[in-house]
């Protein structure tokens, strides 16, 4: 079978395409024939070493695959042969099949395509754990959306709004936004022809946003958090910028605000029965065509460098996915 392969770290032209034996799970995994598998941020992080978990060489980046089940190991019972699914597998993902952990794998409803399953879980998790759970959205609040036209932005929108927020996106160009508005984003700012300071001040009415999804970082952090109401919460999503900001922490002290890290990946592991429950709720939006996941693009194997150099450089509106 075929795979992406990453044998020393660096950027993404340091990638190859190449045969490899095919797989065989072990007991409690399934392999999984690939289908599709969603393109994120952190695959250009981890092909670099500057993720959370380093796998050992060589490995295929890509974290969320949908696909068939083609084999599976001693004591797995939840699925079997032939079956539809999907799942979060950290890495392993851009090849023709991964292994994963049996309770790594979710069933795909009746009627969901297998590039929009790939493109699902990871964003819309995020977005749905960073929002009910840690900052603890209300109906009427307002909301700042950083990066709004990216996968986890738009995710942010749509249950933003879902939640009975007002949404304020923010993005680079006006054809970001644009899409942003298309998925239900109240106001707009465009950070690189307007002054987010002022902009946040005007569309509050001085009294700042109750809420900021920042998955950004860099020097935009830093006057969003200025620009928050009494009791709000800044959530911290990650660093497509690609600088960690410094923030003054007398700054959450006199806003009496919070600061919130958000890591979906390890709270899928320390609450999985509560992730299980977002996610059956998240699934039943998407049924009733409250979420629609926008992949602006879908590249082959061969594709993986410039997909993950699109990502890298900013250009991705939504999800882009590749189909093996």
């Amino acid at each position: 079978m075929k795979a992406v392969l990453c044998k020393e770290y660096g950027p993404p032209d340091k990638l190859s395409v190449e045969s490899i034996a095919e797989l065989k799970p072990g007991p409690g995994q399934v392999v999984v024939t690939v289908k599709a598998c969603g393109v994120n941020f952190p695959d250009t992080l981890i092909i670099q070493g500057k993720y959370q978990f380093k796998p050992p060489f060589p490995f295929s980046p890509g974290s969320e695959i949908a696909g068939m089940v083609k084999e599976t190991g001693e004591g797995v019972s939840n699925v079997k042969p032939g079956d539809r699914v999907m799942a979060f597998t950290g890495w392993g993902g851009f090849a023709e099949e991964v292994v994963a952990e049996a309770g790594e794998i979710i069933s795909m409803p009746p009627g969901l395509d297998f590039t929009t399953a790939s493109a699902f879980v990871l964003t819309y998790g995020t977005s749905h754990h960073a929002l009910k759970d840690r900052a603890q959205l209300k109906a009427g609040e307002t909301l700042l959306v950083l990066g709004a036209a990216g996968g986890v932005g738009l995710a942010a929108i749509e249950i933003g709004k879902i939640m009975g927020a007002r949404v304020i996106a923010a993005a680079s160009s006006q054809e970001k936004l644009d899409v942003c508005r298309e998925h239900g984003a109240d106001e707009f700012i465009n950070y690189t022809t307007e002054n987010l300071k002022d902009r946040l001040k005007a569309l509050t009415g001085g009294k700042g946003v109750d809420v900021v999804y920042d998955p950004v970082g860099g020097g935009y952090s830093e006057v969003a958090l200025r620009g928050m109401a009494w009791n709000g919460r800044f959530l911290v999503i990650g660093f497509t910028a690609g600088e960690i900001p410094r923030i003054p922490l007398n700054l959450p002290l006199l806003k009496g605000c919070a600061i919130v890290g958000v890591f979906w990946g390890s709270f899928t592991t320390h609450e999985p029965e509560r992730n299980r429950e977002h996610l059956q709720e998240l699934l039943g939006w998407l049924k009733e065509g409250k979420l629609k996941p926008h992949i602006s693009a879908t590249y082959p194997l061969e594709g993986a460098t410039q997909a993950l150099q699109d990502m890298m450089d900013r250009k991705v509106k939504g999800k882009i996915v590749l189909v093996p």
